[in-house]
C-alpha cells in the first residue's frame, strides 16, 4: 500500500528551548487510512501536525533532524504551494480559520490564493457546500453560525483544495454530538475515496472513526492495537 506520509527518526526542538518536543518519532500513514494520535496537552500532538504540514521547520524554525516524506517525496523538496495543496489542516477553534464575510467567500478564498480558474473554483465550492450541507448558509457570515457549523465551514475551506492528506488538530473539541457524527460521516466518505487523515485528540471518543490509534506522551510516540 502506498504511504501518504512516512516519518523516520524525527527529533524536534523549538528555538530557545533546552529539550526536544518530539523524540525519535517513527510514523507512517497509508493512503486512505485514518490514524488517531491521542495524548495529554503539551505532549507534542500539535507539533507533530505542524511538522507534517510543513509549518515546522519552514515557518517556525527550530532544530529538526530526521526525515519527513509526503507521497514518497521529501518534504524538503516540496514547494510551499505544493505543501498547501497536498496537506490540509483543521484546527481546534474554527473561528481562528474563518476570515471572510460569507461562507461562500470562505471556501473560495484558498482557491483564489492558488489562482484556480474561476469555473473550476465555482464547481469545487458548490460541490463542497453540497457535501457539507451548507448551501443554505452560502451568503451568511460565518460568525452567525453555530460552533459545529463553523467547524464544517473550516473543513470546507480545506476540502475545496482536494488535499491528499488531512490533519485534524482537536477538531472535535468544541462541537456537539450531532456535529461530531456529521463530521465523522463526511471524513469516512473522503477516506473511502483515498484521502489520508491524521486526527489528534486527548479524548478517545473523538477518535471513534480511526483505523488505528497511537499515543504521543512527552514527545514519544507509542503504538496501540489496530482497531477491527
Amino acid at each position: 500500500m502506498r504511504k501518504a506520509v512516512e516519518i523516520d527518526n524525527l527529533n524536534y526542538r523549538y528555538k530557545g528551548q533546552e529539550k526536544d518536543t518530539l523524540h525519535h518519532i517513527n510514523f507512517h500513514l497509508n493512503q486512505g487510512e485514518i490514524v488517531g494520535i491521542r495524548g495529554p496537552s503539551g505532549g507534542g500532538k500539535s507539533t507533530l501536525c505542524y511538522v507534517m504540514k510543513g509549518i515546522i521547520p519552514y515557518m517556525i524554525g527550530g532544530n529538526m533532524t530526521g526525515s519527513v516524506n509526503i507521497l514518497e517525496q521529501s518534504m524538503a523538496d516540496r514547494t510551499p504551494q505544493e505543501r498547501v495543496a497536498l496537506i490540509g489542516m483543521v484546527f481546534q477553534e474554527p473561528h481562528s480559520q474563518l476570515f471572510s464575510s460569507t461562507v461562500e467567500d470562505e471556501l473560495a478564498f484558498p482557491l483564489e490564493n492558488l489562482c484556480v480558474p474561476q469555473r473550476e473554483m465555482k464547481k469545487r465550492v458548490n460541490e463542497v457546500l453540497g457535501e457539507l450541507g451548507l448551501e443554505k448558509y452560502r451568503m451568511q457570515h460565518p460568525s452567525y453560525l453555530s460552533g459545529g457549523e463553523q467547524q464544517l465551514v473550516a473543513l470546507g475551506s480545506v476540502l475545496v483544495l482536494e488535499p491528499a492528506i488531512l490533519l485534524l488538530d482537536e477538531a472535535m473539541a468544541h462541537i456537539d454530538h450531532a456535529s461530531k457524527m456529521r463530521l465523522n460521516e463526511i471524513l469516512r466518505k473522503r477516506s473511502d475515496k483515498g484521502m489520508s487523515m491524521m486526527m489528534v485528540d486527548h479524548q478517545e471518543e473523538n477518535l471513534a472513526i480511526t483505523d488505528r490509534v497511537m499515543h504521543l506522551i512527552d514527545g514519544t510516540l507509542y503504538d496501540k492495537e489496530i482497531r477491527t
